[in-house]
């Protein structure tokens, strides 16, 4: 296979042994995969990378202050590195900020990095630059990091949160009233008020969405309209009616820090939030008419969001999208699209501009696709040249990386 990336590079998240900024995908580092490795998920952080296999193994690099490459150390790393304390073959990754959470085959999780807001959900542990088990008694089957906090959904459909990120925003919300305990617990505390069984859970930088059979609930902050509530803050999961979603079920969802992203059924893409970066792909206003809030080019500057969903036409029928905190990838037929906050180049198109509708990543074809908090990651069928075309008889697969840190 093989990794590229691209845009900035402060602490080697891209994995090319060194660190410099890249405005183009360039290719990284996998010699510590092991021959014919399939590679299963890419995702990151604020600054760190994490690659899982086929296998269930682990590899990791880029900022590790925090310990949130779960290597036993504090140092940074500049190529990928296994994760050799793992016993456990991993399936699912989450990164927060500063921190990494791991979900094993069996339902078991995992946690290293930053627990400063108890986001680790170990308790009062500072941090861990080893993995940590985590206390859930029973198996999980979905998990999510936002920034500071972090979500899972175990094997009865119970959803639980710890983390106090979302604690000082709920505090000014409720004034002189108690805050919920599922916002301001460093262990995993059940969330309250889901009246449907849950299936998965996303979370961006201070808000949480769990996707039910065909529903959306959402909750946490509402600052950029990403809950599409007029409400500045919703303290227990509230229901999105299926009639903002074109009276259709929601089968898939994703988070940026400020914005959400949802498939329905027919293959149709929404997205709403905060849009001033362009990571909603299409026009955004204040307006609360979703019909004049229709996919295209939006003017830079300003304040920009939409507390709607509104369909964004091109991304119909995407296989992959993923969010990093302001910025998007989707594969979309063979094509790797990008759009959103591009200040040093994870948008992947040479520039520092940022993209206000999804446009083409040429000469790669994607097959899987993560982001980081300001970095972009893609497993691509191999090719002699990464700027051409590559051929449809392809058989290795490569990743590609590019970044930033903001």
């Amino acid at each position: 296979m093989y990794h590229v990336g691209q845009g900035a590079n402060s602490y080697g998240q891209l994995g090319q042994g060194h660190a410099e900024d890249q405005s183009l995908p360039r290719l990284s580092n996998t010699a510590a995969l092991p021959n014919g490795a399939v590679v299963r998920e890419v995702t990151g952080g604020g600054g760190h990378s994490v690659v899982v296999t086929e296998n269930g193994e682990v590899f990791v690099c880029g900022q590790n202050s925090k310990g949130q490459l779960g290597l036993g150390h504090n140092t940074d790393v500049l190529t990928l590195q296994v994760c050799s304390s793992l016993s456990k073959r991993v399936t699912k990754v989450a990164c927060g900020w500063d921190f990494t959470l791991l979900l094993s085959d069996c339902g078991q999780l995992l946690a290293c990095g930053s627990n400063t807001f108890g986001q680790l959900g170990v308790g009062e542990f500072i941090c861990s630059s080893s993995v940590c088990f985590q206390s859930l008694k029973e198996p999980v089957v979905s998990v999510a990091a936002g920034l500071r906090h972090s979500l899972a959904v175990t094997e009865s459909s119970c959803v639980y949160q710890w983390g106090t990120g979302l604690f000082s925003q709920a505090k000014r919300a409720v004034s002189s009233n108690p805050v919920p305990s599922h916002l301001n617990s460093k262990v995993p505390s059940l969330v309250p008020g889901l009246d449907q069984k849950a299936f998965m859970v996303t979370a961006g930088s201070a808000h949480c969405v769990c996707l039910t059979d065909g529903d959306l609930f959402m909750w946490g902050s509402n600052k950029h309209g990403q809950l599409t509530s007029t409400e500045p803050f919703l303290f227990c999961p509230t229901l999105l009616k299926r009639s903002l979603l074109g009276g259709e079920k929601a089968v898939k969802m994703w988070s940026g820090w400020t914005h959400t992203v949802v498939q329905t059924e027919s293959g149709k893409v929404f997205t709403w939030g905060r849009g001033n970066y362009g990571q909603l792909g299409r026009v955004a206003s204040t307006s609360q008419n979703a019909e004049q809030q229709s996919a295209g080019p939006l003017a830079e500057g300003g304040r920009q969001e939409a507390r709607l969903p509104a369909e964004v036409k091109v991304l119909c029928g995407a296989t992959q999208i993923a969010c990093g905190s302001e910025h998007n990838l989707a594969i979309v037929g063979r094509c790797l699209l990008s759009w959103g906050w591009n200040e040093h180049g994870m948008c992947g198109d040479g520039s520092e501009t940022d993209v206000f509708q999804p446009h083409l990543i040429p000469g790669l074809r994607p097959l899987l696709i993560g982001c980081g908090a300001g970095h972009s990651m893609a497993v691509c069928a191999a090719t002699t040249d990464s700027t051409q075309s590559l051929p449809q008889s392809a058989v290795a697969i490569n990743t590609v990386m590019w970044s930033d840190t903001g």
